[in-house]
């Protein structure tokens, strides 16, 4: 073997180990990355200070009130079977709200431990300059990401280290060979232009292929996915005020949810049913998400704009001139996808905020979830149905599955899931 073929096997060698256990470090790290599990696992259900009841109990604190930590995370992992242990503090726990907990059977210890490191922090203020909560404005917004991805950022430094550290000693033993075989007196034959030589054109040839084809089949895999979409609405509507602070029911605007395919948009009449008497804005300050500041009562008046109305004068109100809100749709399924609102709200009392993330805390909403078909998969794998037919609350049609209540009943299984009902059938979702 030639010196020049030893030297770039050798570096073709290092280098691919060094990518590999890069791209697998990073990808563990944020793996590990409390923050991006909570908002991942736990932000559909709870208030992302720590400090507030949403639609799951304040989480700050949590480590500390279970005695057994082991048992938190059972709880954690699959509450519905620890509370059906009879394990005292799970049954407590799963009294603290109406709402069913869902399950994670998918995170580890370590990963369990990054969360409840993660709650800690941020509740105590520790992520947020010491003020405690949530930070407010761009700046506790950059210090969230900033922590997410101080590791990957660690990783990427120490690889660039060990690549230059490896080029180093390439050199050193390329030379070492040389004054060994110049002392022996070994003639050393011409190496083949790396231009010319096959093995490394394939090789070459082969890592670029699975590289490209790994990023082309990441962008296409994403096409059409529009999460974090946030476009501006004709009218500044804060979801925060109205579903937060006034707590207004999601289904009082989106009747059609409870009772239909559609959750619908409001018509301007269901906003005038308010505004009608509410004229000016006396909340708190309202932002943009980059953070100027917007008039309330002039959002306000553009309502009137659509609706024909005038304030001071209005037993003269003009119907003929209303016209409808141009409202962007924030949220687009394809046309093969069949989502039923109902079935999700109604039947199987899943939250809006399941789908739609702490929506009572978003002044501008955005796409909270990614609503892919693994991410709708996933969910129905791990969501548990009311199997509970004999009481009042359940739902008769499950009766009919006689076989999964007699395993119930002796103890084969603890629950039901909507994959056990048909949840994973291609033409439940798809026409």
């Amino acid at each position: 073997m030639t010196i020049s073929k030893y030297i770039i096997n050798r570096f073709f060698l290092i280098i691919l180990t060094l990518f590999t256990l890069s791209w697998f470090n990073t990808i563990s790290a944020q793996d590990a990355d409390g923050k991006t599990l909570f908002l991942s696992k736990c932000a559909s259900c709870h208030a992302p200070d720590m400090k507030t009841n949403s639609t799951g109990p304040a989480l700050f604190g949590v480590e500390g009130q279970w005695e057994d930590k082991s048992k938190l995370h059972e709880w954690i992992r699959n509450n519905q079977k620890l509370i059906a242990s009879g394990y005292p503090q799970a049954v407590e726990t799963s009294k603290l709200t109406a709402n069913v907990m869902s399950v994670f059977p998918d995170l580890t210890d370590p990963q369990i431990d990054a969360i409840l490191k993660y709650i800690d922090e941020k509740g105590s203020g520790k992520l947020d300059g010491g003020k405690g909560g949530q930070a407010n404005g761009p700046a506790g917004a950059a210090a969230g990401e900033g922590d997410s991805s101080q590791h990957p950022l660690l990783y990427g430094v120490i690889t660039l280290i060990l690549a230059l550290a490896a080029l180093i000693l390439i050199f050193v033993n390329r030379n070492l060979k040389k004054i060994s075989d110049d002392t022996e007196g070994k003639k050393t034959p011409d190496a083949v232009p790396f231009l010319q030589n096959k093995i490394y054109l394939a090789t070459a040839a082969i890592l670029l292929f699975i590289v490209g084809g790994y990023f082309t089949t990441k962008a296409m895999i994403n096409m059409n996915r529009q999460k974090n979409y946030e476009p501006k609405q004709p009218i500044f509507y804060s979801h925060k005020v109205h579903a937060g602070i006034n707590q207004i029911n999601c289904l009082y605007c989106h009747g059609n949810a409870w009772e239909s395919k559609t959750a619908a948009i409001p018509s301007v009449n269901v906003c005038m049913n308010c505004h009608k008497t509410i004229q000016k804005y006396n909340g708190p300050e309202l932002k943009d998400k980059n953070g100027n500041p917007v008039d309330g009562t002039a959002e306000i008046a553009k309502l009137y704009q659509y609706a024909g109305f005038d304030p001071q004068n209005p037993d003269a109100w003009d119907a003929n001139k209303a016209k409808p809100i141009d409202w962007v749709k924030i949220h687009n399924l394809p046309d093969h996808v069949y989502f039923n609102h109902s079935q999700h709200v109604r039947v199987g009392n899943v939250q809006c905020q399941t789908c739609h993330g702490e929506i009572t805390g978003m002044d501008e909403v955005h796409q909270f979830a990614e609503l892919s078909m693994g991410w709708c998969v996933n969910c129905h794998r791990q969501t548990k149905v009311n199997f509970n037919v004999d009481s009042a609350s359940g739902n008769q049609f499950y009766s009919i599955y006689e076989k999964f209540h007699n395993d119930i009943k002796s103890g084969k299984m603890d629950s039901v899931t909507v994959k056990d009902i048909g949840g994973l059938e291609c033409q439940k979702c798809h026409y």
